[in-house]
């Protein structure tokens, strides 16, 4: 299995490579050449099987470089501990044929600790097959979740220092506060002024700048990713969706080779994509319905064909959705225009240069014959969370809240009933005044901790161990910089 760049088709690496690069040198992201397919036989083997071995067998197909025994170091010290649920993944039916797939149950209870968990184990594996001896260095770029689950995978793994960005005002108080007291002796944090758009274009500039390149690899470093422009973030994804299918065969609720739809709630793109490769290789998927806040950008692009980011970007309760550039549609288009390497550039630039273009009526009707998009505001959030609660004694994020609400719309509109998957990214606890002022009529208290509790006694849902363990904790990283500052914190950060 090899890889090229969205943005140059010359370009072949193998997934070790990819993984290591993080990005392209010329800004396009690395993806497989070929999808591999599945069959009936496929899933049926993996029903009875544990996450792990589920993991080996799907990512076996895409990593083909890493070895078996590779392989198993890294996915059985990813998921072997750490994750609070047997299942690692598990679903969890709401109602009839509506089922949750809780993708919370890691270090930092939230989705991205998926891949998080395991992209540290597959990045230096690559570095050592590719005989490398530098010093690897991680930047990300983070609307919340990424950010300490991407902290929490590197923190004092040898050979690596990770430096996360993340907008000041952007993300939730227990977010802000599982990023800045993180251990380890190799990880840094900063704040910026600005939204996620900003941090995120400005960790892509400094990766594809020449000379900081230059400089680093002059000092003994290299870059790489842990955002999902990296494909080791975005393999590792891929994964839980054959899971969930698997566990309804297994528990009875479809048949082998009954479609399902999946929804799940997004901004930059990544785990709605994640899925999308998954139905390309032959998982039985009728609809992937993709969900977004008020940032509707997505919602918008998926039903017009338009991509549109010059509109006004709001701070929602969903805040790890509050993206206006996302960048794994790229992917996406890659593959819908026939890999051709001119058309995705010239989007790109499009973008780049005036916020905005347009894909042809022939990519639209792809989109359109696999995709269904909705969008929610803060207040349909928040009567979503209480419906759920209130209906189904279910307590959910404000992320998952947007994808519930999405769905059951299309439902109404469509009077599509076939099973359905729900991503729920999040556990309720990081978002505890949106959630529990969703589900009280009572005045909020005033600090998180305080809100941590009472939504504990309002619901009877116990707060994950590490979030009630960050009472008290004191930040360790306290910076906050202008986004034209990035280069210079992270050059202080390496002490070049």
């Amino acid at each position: 299995m090899l890889y090229t760049s969205t943005r140059d088709n010359n370009l072949s690496v193998s997934s070790a490579q990819a993984i290591e690069k993080g990005i392209s040198v010329e800004g396009g992201l690395f993806v497989p050449t070929e999808i591999p397919c599945i069959d009936k036989d496929f899933l049926n083997e993996l029903k009875n099987k544990s996450y792990i071995d589920r993991a080996k067998a799907v990512l076996s197909l895409f990593l083909t470089d890493y070895t078996a025994e590779e392989l198993d170091y890294c996915i059985t010290g990813a998921y072997g501990t750490g994750f609070a649920h047997e299942d690692v993944a598990p679903v969890v039916k709401l109602h009839d044929n509506v089922h949750i797939l809780e993708l919370w149950h890691g270090p930092t209870c939230a989705f991205k600790d998926m891949a998080l968990q395991l992209l540290p184990y597959l990045l230096t594996t690559a570095s050592k097959k590719g005989g490398s001896d530098k010093e690897i260095v991680i930047l990300v770029a983070t609307s919340g979740d990424t950010g300490k689950a991407a902290l929490e995978g590197f923190k004092d793994v040898d050979g690596t220092r990770i430096l996360v960005f993340f907008p000041n005002d952007g993300v939730s108080p227990m977010q802000k506060l599982q990023m800045t007291t993180q251990a380890g002796n190799n990880v840094g944090v900063s704040a910026i002024y600005g939204n996620f758009d900003d941090a995120q274009t400005g960790v892509k500039k400094i990766f594809t700048n020449p000379e900081i390149r230059d400089i680093l690899d002059e000092k003994g470093f290299a870059f790489s990713s842990a955002n999902s422009i990296n494909w080791g973030r975005l393999a590792p994804q891929i994964v839980y969706y054959f899971s969930a299918y698997c566990d309804l065969l297994k528990k009875g609720e479809i048949a082998n080779g009954e479609e399902i739809n999946i929804v799940v709630p997004t901004g930059n793109f990544g785990n709605i994509l994640a899925a999308y490769y998954a139905e390309k290789m032959g998982l039985p998927v009728k609809k992937l319905i993709c969900a977004s806040n008020a940032n509707n950008v997505l919602t918008d692009f998926l039903t017009t064909g338009t991509y549109d980011r010059n509109r006004p970007f709001h701070t929602t309760v969903s805040p790890s959705m509050d993206i206006l550039i996302s960048s794994n549609l790229e992917r996406l288009l890659y593959d819908m225009c026939g890999k051709d390497d001119n058309q995705l550039r010239a989007w790109m630039t499009s973008l780049n240069e005036t916020g905005a273009y347009t894909v042809s009526d022939n990519i639209l009707k792809q989109i359109k014959d696999l995709f269904a998009a909705g969008c929610c505001d803060d207040k349909a959030t928040a009567q979503t969370i209480g419906e759920v609660y209130n209906t189904y004694n279910y307590l959910c994020d404000t992320h998952t809240a947007v994808a519930v609400n999405v769905y059951e719309e299309y439902r109404k509109q469509t009077g599509d009933t076939a099973p359905a998957v729900i991503a729920s990214t999040a556990s309720p606890f990081k978002f505890s005044a949106a959630v529990l002022d969703a589900v009280s009529d009572k005045e909020l208290p005033a600090d998180e901790f305080s809100m941590v509790e009472e939504l504990q006694e309002r619901t009877a849902n116990n707060a994950p161990a590490q979030l009630l363990a960050l009472k008290g904790a004191t930040p360790r990283f306290t910076g906050i910089c202008n986004k034209e500052e990035m280069r210079k914190v992270v050059f202080d950060m390496l002490g070049i």
